[in-house]
């Protein structure tokens, strides 16, 4: 089992795995923070939810090492790729190996995990960190109303969601191929299905700086 896992099939495949349970968890993250959108009752709700269930506490170092795990993966595939030809994910065609977004994924990727240090340091590290240490954390309506009040925030944040996009685009149906899924008749399905998740992620992310920035909330 250890050899399947050193090799390159069995890097990808780890890579591919840990990248659909974050797909997951981003579908989950963006249901909770469009709660803001409603009230600030229902985010305040939301966010205390989070922070009390017993659940969430569990899977937050989860969560963490499933991002510690692709982005190890996707360094080491990377790697190794540029020592040898550049196959970054199993594709079927030309005009995928040429497509933008499969070019530039570990570009997107790290573009991704810088702001994704900021995002935590301005949000988690003010809010469900500081009730995991006993304390009082910032009111989590409150920061947001502080930050998307800072145009130059929001234009992070529209950057990093952006870069979000391209590398789920590409990711999200390219990681069912490496699983083996790679017939004529389901890529293509996973592919309009890849497109349709990102682009409503995307929209919904910003939406919620756009909001905020307007002052829709009053």
């Amino acid at each position: 089992m250890s050899n399947i896992f050193c090799s390159s099939i069995g890097k990808k495949l780890v890579m591919s795995l840990s990248g659909l349970f974050l797909v997951v968890f981003l579908l989950l993250h963006v249901s909770v923070n469009l709660t803001a959108l409603f009230s600030r009752a229902a985010y305040e709700t939301a966010c205390n939810f989070m922070d009390t269930n017993i659940f969430i506490q569990v899977m937050v170092p989860v969560l963490a090492l499933g991002f510690a795990i692709h982005i190890l993966f996707s360094l080491i595939i990377t790697l190794k790729n540029q020592k040898a030809r550049p196959v970054k994910y199993s594709v079927s065609n030309k005009t995928e190996v040429s497509s933008w977004a499969a070019k530039n994924m570990f570009v997107l990727g790290l573009i991704v995990f810088c702001f994704l240090a900021l995002h935590l340091t301005h949000f988690w590290a003010k809010m469900q960190l500081q009730h995991f240490m006993g304390k009082h954390g910032e009111n989590p309506y409150d920061l947001l109303v502080t930050l998307f009040s800072q145009w130059y925030y929001c234009v992070i944040y529209v950057v990093w969601i952006l870069a979000l996009y391209f590398h789920i685009s590409h990711g999200f149906w390219s990681a069912f191929q490496t699983l083996g899924v790679n017939n004529s008749k389901w890529i293509p399905r996973f592919q309009l299905i890849a497109k349709i998740y990102a682009i409503l992620v995307t929209l919904a992310f910003i939406s919620i700086p756009v909001y905020f920035f307007l002052g829709l909330n009053q």
